[in-house]
């Protein structure tokens, strides 16, 4: 299997994604007999269910000097900077970040809604012809509605995929009052590149949770978490009904990677030139929340 790569907003580079329990996602994407046990187990809640139990209990803190070093984690931007301070590795997974670590774009921007990897299309349409060759991205299987995916069909999307080492709270890309979350039941299989080249559909099969941001000058903007394998839960933590700031916190996963979807009614958002460059050639663009996803209008 080819490794992940991507590039840096910040440093310009493309570089190699270092991939947690990276050996055992080659065998289970990677080999006939490790999809077999994906269908039959691994996709299963009950395994991410028991995956975040153990990620609960308080031994699972006694890796964590050891997993911020391999990673490279910078524990100054955290709330609470030292590892000790943590009761479990989810209570370190789910972590704030010290306020004004991540500053949200001024102007008439967008911001993305999460550290990651970000690939974006000005007009979803074009994500059949760009993200993965051969396979149909379906709008309306992964809304759960043929009425909002006529409506989005050639808005701006951006996909932006947090690796299990990323800052796991994402929050909303512009002012508005939001929806409650519609749930939409689902597997929980893994979001990696290692899975999507393979099947993209886990993006519209797994669990995942609809949110509907009401705004004055974007319209409706959707944003869709979706669960994977390993997560525990996914956490609303706003309040339905009541307005929020671009870049408020909206929730966050436990213990897993996972990615959040964000779609714009057409006409309303210009991307960002680096993730529209960087994803029409088949790179992912890492960047903070907060940063800007693009311009408000066309």
């Amino acid at each position: 299997m080819e490794n992940i790569v991507f590039r840096n907003r910040y440093t310009g580079q493309t570089e190699t994604e270092k991939v947690m329990g990276e050996r055992a996602m080659r065998l289970i994407y990677g080999t006939s007999l490790g999809r077999v046990a994906l269908h039959v187990l691994i996709k299963r809640a009950i395994v991410s269910r028991l995956m975040g139990w153990q990620k609960d209990r308080p031994s699972s803190a006694r890796g964590l000097d050891k997993f911020v070093q391999e990673y490279g984690i910078d524990m100054s931007e955290a709330e609470r900077p030292d590892t000790a301070d943590y009761s479990c590795f989810n209570d370190f997974f789910t972590r704030k970040l010290k306020a004004g670590a991540r500053p949200v774009c001024a102007g008439n921007t967008v911001a993305l809604p999460a550290d990651g990897r970000h690939s974006a299309w000005q007009d979803a349409a074009a994500i059949d012809r760009v993200f993965i060759k051969g396979q149909s991205f379906d709008l309306a299987a992964l809304l759960g509605s043929e009425d909002l995916a006529a409506k989005y069909a050639h808005g701006a999307v951006l996909l932006s995929r947090l690796c299990p080492v990323d800052y796991h709270r994402y929050h909303f890309t512009a002012a508005g009052t939001p929806e409650a979350p519609r749930r939409i039941p689902g597997p929980l299989a893994s979001v990696s590149p290692y899975c999507l080249r393979r099947r993209l559909s886990w993006l519209w099969t797994n669990k995942r949770e609809l949110t509907v941001l009401h705004t004055e000058q974007l319209g409706d903007v959707l944003s869709v978490a979706v669960g994977a394998t390993g997560v525990g839960a996914i956490c609303q933590t706003y309040t339905p009904g009541k307005a929020v700031a671009k870049g408020e916190e909206q929730g966050y996963f436990a213990f897993g990677g996972s990615t959040v979807i964000t779609l714009f009614e057409p006409g309303r958002v210009t991307i960002a030139p680096d993730l529209l460059t960087n994803t029409a050639e088949g790179y992912e663009t890492y960047a903070h929340v907060g940063d800007v996803l693009g311009e408000m209008g066309i």
